[in-house]
């Protein structure tokens, strides 16, 4: 497969190990896991980094297997999803960050085309999240809001 913003093709990397079942010598069982995610959302902790520390820390090697849902799922059942996705929201955070980048040093073309793209990857980003009702209809993308919603 080929990236998206240049002719070169892309690197492959290593894939998980097919497992239908969690494994036998998980330490935790599926009600401890989905405590432990809760304590760290609470803390403020994104998804990505909660399933890190499970892995990291406590040795869940997949909280889908252990609990039969994902993180994200478990946090909505709990009622405190994030509001953008998080996907979305790195990528808003690296163009906030760029556009400061880019207002000290205005004359810097390359990071200029970096933030284009960018941009370019959120909006079709934003295009997916609402064809599948994860973003309501209007909401649309800028750096403004961007900044503001990070912020939060």
């Amino acid at each position: 497969m080929s990236r998206i913003h240049s002719k070169r093709k892309g690197q492959s990397g290593s894939k998980r190990p097919q497992l239908s079942e969690n494994p036998d010598w998980v330490p935790l069982q599926a009600s401890e896991i989905e405590e432990k995610i809760f304590q760290m959302a609470n803390e403020g902790m994104r998804p990505a980094m909660i399933g890190l520390r499970l892995r990291d820390q406590h040795g869940v090697p997949d909280v889908k297997l252990a609990t039969g849902k994902d993180i994200t799922q478990i946090l909505k059942a709990k009622g405190i999803s994030p509001q953008i996705p998080e996907d979305l929201a790195a990528l808003m955070r690296r163009a906030v960050e760029l556009n400061v980048h880019i207002q000290e040093h205005p004359k810097d073309l390359h990071n200029h085309r970096g933030l284009e793209l960018i941009e370019a990857k959120i909006r079709r980003l934003v295009r997916y999240y609402q064809e599948n009702k994860v973003l309501p209809e209007g909401w649309t993308y800028s750096l403004e809001t961007a900044e503001i919603q990070l912020s939060r």
